[in-house]
């Protein structure tokens, strides 16, 4: 199954789980773990959570998805940055690897990462993204499921295509709101299509296929 990476808000992707990248006490905080816990329903998944916490860094554990379209939220405690000296890429490596064994785990056949800790935890955008990259594609070489690494920010998906080669960068410049985003299962992997909107914009996919050992361009996909 490959590596998809797309551009888009992980709250709304249509997967069996999303993961969180979640803080050691599992409490509602900011960036992504703010927008999951604001679209999920705050109250009840920080009861959810409040039964689990705390956990170590590195670790994952799994909770209901609520009001998200995913099944499962999976928590995942990533690692503050300091110096990279101090055991974060291991400890990221964990985040990554735990989680999928968790999704496996609940028959998951497909989930969606943020890019654990490169926000106010500090981990370099570009380091963050190799590592989110080795995890997942190793994972995949022994099994399978539909992986989907989102990204919001244009930098963070400009580093995506530096990273993994020559590739055409997967959106358009007329990329539009989240809001204006709704997502389909009709084709795995998870992909995004236009709610209504006149212009169109073309959506594309970077897909690492680690049992081909390649890097190809999906299709690309149209909205309209």
């Amino acid at each position: 199954m490959p590596l998809t990476i797309i551009r888009n808000d992980i709250t709304k992707m249509e997967v069996d789980a999303v993961v969180n990248a979640a803080n050691t006490n599992l409490l509602a905080g900011g960036g992504v773990c703010g927008a999951i816990f604001f679209a999920a329903g705050a109250d009840r998944l920080q009861r959810a959570c409040n039964s689990l916490a705390p956990i170590q860094t590195g670790e994952a554990v799994i909770t209901k998805g609520f009001s998200l379209p995913a099944k499962y939220i999976i928590h995942a405690a990533g690692p503050v940055y300091r110096d990279g000296k101090h055991n974060e890429e291991k400890l990221l490596r964990s985040c990554y690897e735990n989680a999928l064994d968790l999704a496996k785990k609940h028959r998951c056949k497909s989930i969606a990462f943020p890019l654990i800790s490169s926000g106010i935890y500090g981990y370099p955008k570009d380091e963050a993204l190799s590592v989110a990259t080795s995890a997942i594609s190793e994972w995949l070489m022994k099994d399978n499921m539909d992986v989907s690494l989102v990204v919001f920010d244009k930098a963070a998906f400009a580093l995506s295509s530096e990273l993994l080669g020559e590739v055409k960068a997967f959106i358009s410049e007329n990329y539009v709101d989240e809001r204006n985003f709704r997502f389909s299962r009709e084709r795995t992997p998870p992909r995004a299509v236009s709610g209504s909107f006149e212009e169109s914009a073309a959506v594309r996919s970077v897909a690492l296929f680690p049992e081909e050992k390649r890097i190809e361009l999906a299709e690309s996909l149209k909205v309209s």
